[in-house]
């Protein structure tokens, strides 16, 4: 079993030391990455994909603790992207019960029908086992993969690249993985991502300039974020559904929304300050 990955520091884009030299993540942590457009968090992430050892342009190591005996570190790491299309034609249900096959996983069909409970409470259209890998749509293939890296695959490390814009319930697909014992790392722009890790790395100029934990505000500020989302969450899918704001019961329920959006946005700028 893993029991932590630690990045020791390379150098920037200039040549100059990391701010950061030792960087260690464990089981069930999520690190959030990020920074401006050109910063280095894709390279940061390839470092630790390929467990680098001092042999990519930033000189970074990647040590990996723990033993990995029940899988090859060939497999340590899994992907859940933005841009995630199956191209296997091929069902649901016959995509799960090979790759359960392959990873030995005891009583197949209940874990299948778990991932399969995992994508519908992620995804906002319900994806059923006999339904063609193909047809699936972005939200619905990410929010597959998440149940199925969470509970089928053994790979330990899980990298999940700006998953905002995946078109899924982003926060429950992070507190699904970490509570499957991943570690997870996710690049993001995303502030209710960023607090909701609990701890972020800075990336600027190619190198890992600042790593914080949440403060009490932040932590504060996350729960209002959660709450604000909720809001908007409802509202999205009375208006995606097709549904119109017509009736006494909706115009009340969309104003109470929206209050409750400016009056959370209110609060969150009146507490931000300068660091």
């Amino acid at each position: 079993m893993l029991k932590k990955i630690t990045i020791i520091g390379g150098l920037d884009k200039d040549g100059h030391t990391e701010s950061i030299q030792r960087l260690e993540i464990f089981p069930g942590q999520v690190l959030a990455v990020a920074g401006p457009t050109g910063s280095g968090k894709t390279q940061l992430i390839a470092d630790i994909e390929q467990y680098r050892e001092g042999d990519s342009p930033t000189g970074r190591r990647v040590l990996i603790e723990g033993d990995l005996s029940t899988g090859s570190s060939h497999h340590l790491v899994a992907e859940v992207s933005q841009k995630m299309n199956f191209i296997i034609d091929t069902t649901v249900e016959a995509f799960l019960y090979r790759h359960a096959k392959v990873r030995a996983i005891k009583n197949p069909e209940t874990v299948i029908g778990t991932v399969l409970a995992v994508a519908n409470q992620l995804a906002g259209e319900p994806v059923s086992l006999d339904d063609n890998l193909t047809t699936l749509s972005g939200g619905q293939a990410r929010a597959l993969m998440v149940g199925d890296v969470a509970l089928i695959s053994r790979a330990p490390v899980v990298l999940v690249d700006e998953i905002e814009n995946a078109g899924i319930d982003r926060l429950s697909a992070m507190a699904i993985l970490s509570a499957h014992g991943k570690i997870v790392l996710v690049v993001t722009h995303d502030p209710t991502l960023m607090l909701m890790a609990g701890r972020r790395v800075i990336m600027k100029n190619g190198g890992m300039h600042k790593l914080y934990r949440n403060t009490p505000l932040e932590n504060t500020m996350m729960e209002k974020l959660a709450v604000m989302e909720r809001d908007m969450s409802r509202l999205r899918e009375t208006l995606r559904s097709g549904r119109q704001i017509i009736d006494n019961h909706s115009k009340k329920e969309t104003k109470d929304a929206w209050q409750a959006f400016f009056s959370t946005a209110r609060s969150i700028s009146a507490g931000l300050s300068v660091n």
